[in-house]
């Protein structure tokens, strides 16, 4: 029978910034793409408005139109929701752009490369072993736990995962939390 872990450490993600699109640009075929700010654009025909939310190169700053609703009637609308495309509401902004139907529908996916930042306290690594770590994602932010435990702590991948029990696979990416144990070093 094993003891239980003798120091808790909680670790917490979240994002820095809006990740960016990887989308081709028509014009310069760069592979980057930005919601700068987070706006929409909303067009009414009618009975019938169309959404689209605005992105930009970040190589020749051309914008382009990603299409969240397309020739729907305004009374499918929650008032709300209609209200928050036409003040561009950031939240708003954040739920569609993270939305994985508009990622498919457009061909898109996110680089979260500098978008994230880990709130971690100092490594009790000098404490009692073992050291359970419970990481908690404050916004759906994909990693692999590999990568995330080894910057925390400060080792290489490979000395993370010798020392590092873990009931999820390490080299998948996630956004949901999950809890591991660091044991003693050599």
């Amino acid at each position: 029978m094993s003891s239980p872990p003798h120091t808790v450490l909680p670790w917490v993600v979240r994002r820095t910034r809006l990740p960016l699109l990887s989308l081709r640009c028509v014009d310069c075929r760069s592979e980057s793409a930005t919601t700068g700010e987070g706006r929409f654009r909303v067009n009414a025909n009618g009975k019938l408005l169309d959404v689209w939310l605005l992105v930009r190169c970040v190589s020749c700053d051309r914008t382009s139109k990603l299409t969240v609703h397309e020739r729907t009637p305004v009374r499918s609308f929650d008032p709300a929701e209609l209200h928050g495309y036409g003040v561009n509401d950031p939240d708003l902004v954040t739920s569609t752009l993270l939305d994985p139907l508009l990622a498919r529908r457009h061909h898109f996916t996110l680089d979260w490369t500098g978008a994230w930042r880990l709130d971690a306290p100092s490594a009790g690594l000098d404490a009692a072993w073992p050291v359970q770590v419970a990481v908690v994602f404050a916004d759906p932010v994909p990693l692999r736990p590999d990568r995330l435990i080894a910057q925390g702590l400060g080792l290489s991948r490979n000395e993370a995962l010798r020392r590092v029990k873990c009931d999820i696979p390490l080299r998948r990416p996630t956004s949901t939390g999950f809890t591991f144990t660091v044991l003693a070093g050599d």
